[in-house]
């Protein structure tokens, strides 16, 4: 989980980066493109596919296509529409889109990850639930797609890892991940793109670079190796503490409006989520695997 918090601490600060130096002055798909592209320079010298199965080599390419290129279009977008409040307030349901989609993928219901999935939802809805603009609906929806693919690629790659063991350790093939999210950001700007809205400014080209080599390049890598490390409850509460996070670095280094009373007790839900999924998850991986070992025995 140390991947995940690291993480979560280093991604508490886009979302702020991007509403202020580069929402409504430097064009988004443009901004996601050479996010993308700083990403992938990182780990293009790293590559090696010799001996990779050709499902694993087109899954990460998918899974990047989800997580990079449809979760960043859609996300930067809705920046348009939101506030940063908002867009963190609207994110509160992507832990429900891993637990779902995590189970799905297992042919499972686990009650007790759902369970945490929701109270961490609840805990992120008492942090900031105010004033919505009127654009929130167009907003809504850009976010709740970003969820959905943000949700569908980690969950995807932590099953290619799980399905197709391989000896090539994963930053070896990470790169491929970033060409997915090429494929999709790359068409993207070619026909929505303004070539008139790039950045201006020495600052705004700091903020892409930044975002691409540490938020995108170090942290896509990250989250996804910590994803790989916990149970499917976990990465999905883990998901909603970038809310409360992101909050603080606007508050403290912005000086947004926030309502700290919400902040610590929405917080403090997220957290006791946390708690719940790790005490008793076992609970119910206990459950499954008894009922897969009756199946294979005949006794089910």
């Amino acid at each position: 989980m140390a991947y995940l918090l690291f993480v979560t601490v280093l991604w508490a600060f886009s979302f702020s980066l991007i509403d202020v130096y580069l929402a409504g002055s430097v064009d988004s798909d443009f901004a996601v493109l050479s996010r993308v592209i700083l990403a992938a320079l990182v780990f293009l010298p790293l590559l090696r596919l010799r001996a990779l199965p050709t499902r694993l080599i087109l899954g990460m390419i998918g899974v990047g296509a989800l997580q990079f290129g449809l979760t960043y279009l859609c996300l930067y977008r809705s920046f348009s529409y939101l506030s940063v409040p908002e867009v963190l307030l609207f994110t509160v349901t992507t832990p429900l889109y891993v637990t779902l989609i995590n189970d799905a993928l297992r042919g499972r219901f686990a009650p007790v990850a759902l369970l945490a999935a929701v109270i961490a939802v609840f805990g992120a809805g008492l942090i900031r639930y105010d004033g919505i603009g009127d654009a929130f609906l167009t907003g809504f929806l850009l976010i709740q797609t970003a969820n959905l693919g943000f949700a569908a690629g980690q969950v995807g790659y932590k099953h290619l890892i799980e399905r197709f063991p391989v000896q090539t350790p994963p930053w070896r093939f990470f790169f491929l991940f970033f060409l997915g999210g090429l494929l999709v950001s790359g068409p993207s700007f070619l026909i929505f793109g303004d070539s008139t809205a790039l950045p201006q400014t020495g600052l705004q080209w700091g903020v892409i670079l930044w975002l691409g080599l540490a938020a995108s390049g170090a942290g896509l890598y990250l989250w996804n190796r910590g994803a790989c490390l916990v149970d499917g409850g976990t990465l999905a509460v883990m998901n909603n503490l970038l809310i409360p996070a992101g909050l603080m670095v606007n508050l403290l280094i912005w000086n947004r409006e926030a309502d700290l009373s919400r902040l610590a007790l929405g917080g403090g839900v997220i957290l006791l989520s946390l708690w719940i999924n790790r005490r008793y998850s076992r609970y119910a991986m206990i459950y499954w695997r008894g009922r897969e070992q009756r199946r294979v025995s005949g006794a089910d």
